[in-house]
């Protein structure tokens, strides 16, 4: 297959490559390809001919966001219009990826998974952005994918995983880590894995979730981290209200995967995606 990937020099971008290197990739990214041009995006897409876009391509520092809202509504929302534009004009199948944060982090109960079906009620402007581009997509291309993905960390960073084990790595005080936010950290590698199974299946379209299994907080998380690095760094569990930031973090984004246990498919634990990260030197 002929594959266009925006973002393609990100850090999930970048697994792709890697992981679908079988295809022959179009590599879509700054300065040379620019998701807000509506114009020229069609244009060079077309020209490209892929048969598949998966789009990559946002702005997610959500702090950032929070504070450039023009800006991420921008790259966000008026960027997967255009890329939903380009993907229909060149005949194209869109993958589209979006984010746990469409949802307001509130469960009704604990535990509790965000499914498919579940109304988004995003109270970040990161959060807020990524839904409008999903509504833009399916308004454009109702037979896109729309791929919701969270707590990502991957080989190059930066991430989360890369940061704690930077500190981990370092003498000091206990580090504070927050225990009241939930959610299922994920590789690049298990995202890669569920796009090139979603490949195999032309007739899905729609919401998919493809998250690990398993919820965690950013507590266990370092927790597990540092034991397979075998880092002896002492961690202390600590509140989200003693990390204050200016965009609310949700109380728990963990994703259910309805519609891929559906298709007979299943992703690994985020303890075994986390083992596999760190056995195949994701962090050097």
């Amino acid at each position: 297959m002929r594959i266009l990937i925006t973002g393609g020099k990100g850090m999930l971008g970048r697994t792709l490559q890697r992981e679908l290197a079988e295809h022959e990739l179009i590599i879509a990214d700054l300065p040379e390809w620019d998701i807000t041009d509506d114009t020229a995006l069609v244009s060079r897409t077309c020209e490209t001919r892929p048969d598949l876009v998966i789009h990559c391509a946002a702005m997610t520092k959500v702090d950032d966001c929070e504070t450039h809202r023009d800006l991420a509504f921008r790259l966000n929302e008026e960027g997967s219009r255009n890329v939903a534009l380009a993907a229909k004009a060149a005949g194209a199948r869109l993958i589209a990826i979006s984010t746990d944060y469409v949802f307001s982090g509130e469960p009704p109960r604990e535990p509790w998974a965000w499914s498919e079906t579940d109304i988004p009620r995003p109270r970040t402007v990161y959060g807020a952005s990524k839904f409008a581009g999903e509504q833009m997509i399916q308004m454009i291309l109702p037979e896109a994918v729309l791929l919701r993905i969270a707590w990502l960390y991957g080989p190059g960073g930066p991430s989360f995983v890369h940061t704690m084990a930077r500190l981990g790595a370092q003498e000091g005080a206990p580090l504070k880590v927050v225990n009241d936010q939930r959610g299922n950290p994920t590789s690049t590698k298990v995202v890669a894995d569920v796009i090139r199974f979603l490949i195999t299946k032309p007739d899905v379209s729609g919401i998919v979730h493809g998250t690990c299994e398993e919820q965690c907080t950013w507590y266990d998380l370092t927790v597990e981290l540092f034991r397979l690095l075998g880092l002896k760094r002492a961690v202390e569990p600590c509140t989200t209200d003693e990390f204050p930031r200016p965009a609310p973090r949700p109380r728990n984004s963990a994703l259910k995967k309805s519609v891929l246990n559906l298709l007979g498919y299943r992703t690994p634990s985020w303890r075994m995606a986390l083992a596999d990260f760190v056995e195949a030197g994701g962090l050097a």
